[in-house]
């Protein structure tokens, strides 16, 4: 075993946490493939009807897996992304009597993480592409099959509407990235230069820790910006996670807003579904509602109404074809601090538009 992470108890941890799957096992289990990759296809359809967005990557392949096979999915992608910071880890920790320990504590960590994550998610894009890895198991748009059927069963939602509903979403999120040539480079360039950024030292978390409380105890959250990692952010990572959040908030509320309207008159019952799955968030013990937060969860919910309201205001100023700027190329992207202040982020636009002609 070599690196700071057990990947392989890890993925056990995970996978015990992640619990029992009564719905695995229904009936209903075998329409979930035949369903999603049907409406899968529909839905990159309209995707592209409403956004002109055309995959260049070729139709999306849409897998069902269980909660066993999304932790697995999972940590492959997190296997991927953290190389540059696990490589930076092992350097430190390097052959050390306490290598072992810190590699178990690690995969023990990341397994509870994961294993909890599995029981939430519905559906995922694997945005992820390594040349020199199989490629049959990346650029996949994931469901999980039990944590869907369990929704459909407990809200009595039409299964139909919601899984194309479902499929929107992620279809989406797919058609951003790889229909704008530039988008995903630049997104993973960004989380690279997060990552080697990061100084690997137990006392900058313990710091962040006593900002939590000490900013808790004033009413504060300091957490909803980013959760922890913003706190533990140095100063070059947080210019970084600046223009990530506000990337994010406006694939967030683009993705929304693209649902919405390429799903108008197929799914009745949409505005439900997005009712249900908004206080599905929101409830929760304290322990979970904490773990959100930190994990920066919190942050993604607020993306995704800074990012509507972001792109009302611009439609209502240009219409589409001004909020098309914001994909024209990385330095047209909104800040996070644009996206609150979308005026802003126009006058930039309208600027740098006359200083070209």
């Amino acid at each position: 075993m070599t690196g700071p992470v057990d990947w392989g108890l890890a993925e056990r941890i995970a996978v015990r946490v992640s619990g029992r799957e009564p719905f695995a096992e229904s009936y209903h289990y075998a329409s979930l493939l035949p369903d999603f990759e049907e409406l899968t296809a529909e839905a990159e359809e309209l995707v592209y009807r409403a956004t002109g967005l055309r995959s260049l990557a070729g139709p999306a392949r849409a897998r069902v897996t269980d909660r066993a096979g999304g932790v697995r999915a999972n940590l492959a992608s997190f296997s991927r992304l953290l190389r540059p910071l696990t490589d930076k880890l092992n350097e430190r920790v390097g052959d050390s009597r306490l290598a072992p320990i810190a590699q178990r504590a690690t995969g023990a960590e990341l397994g509870l993480l994961l294993g909890w994550m599995s029981t939430r998610v519905l559906g995922q894009y694997d945005l992820l592409i390594i040349e020199e890895e199989n490629p049959d198991d990346q650029d996949i748009v994931y469901y999980v099959g039990p944590n869907v059927l369990a929704l459909e069963k407990r809200f009595a939602f039409p299964p139909r509407e919601f899984r194309l509903w479902l499929a929107l979403h992620e279809v989406t999120h797919r058609a951003q990235f790889t229909g704008v040539p530039w988008l995903r480079g630049h997104f993973l360039s960004l989380v690279e230069q997060t990552l080697d950024h990061v100084d690997p030292d137990p006392k900058r978390f313990m710091e962040a820790l006593r900002r939590v409380v000490d900013s808790s105890r004033e009413g504060r959250s300091p957490l909803e910006d980013g959760g922890l990692m913003a706190l533990l952010a140095t100063e070059e990572q947080g210019a970084v996670l600046q223009q990530i959040g506000g990337m994010m908030s406006l694939l967030e509320g683009h993705g929304d807003v693209t649902m919405d309207r390429a799903g108008a008159g197929l799914i009745p019952s949409a505005e439900r579904f997005g009712r249900v799955l908004r206080q599905r968030r929101q409830q929760g013990n304290p322990f979970a509602k904490l773990l959100q937060r930190l994990l920066g969860f919190e942050a993604k919910i607020n993306q995704y109404e800074q990012g509507e309201k972001f792109i009302a205001a611009v439609e209502a100023e240009g219409g589409q074809e001004l909020l098309n700027r914001a994909f024209e190329s990385a330095e047209m992207l909104p800040s996070l601090a644009e996206i609150r202040e979308p005026r802003t982020w126009m006058t930039r636009v309208a600027v740098e538009r006359a200083t070209a002609v």
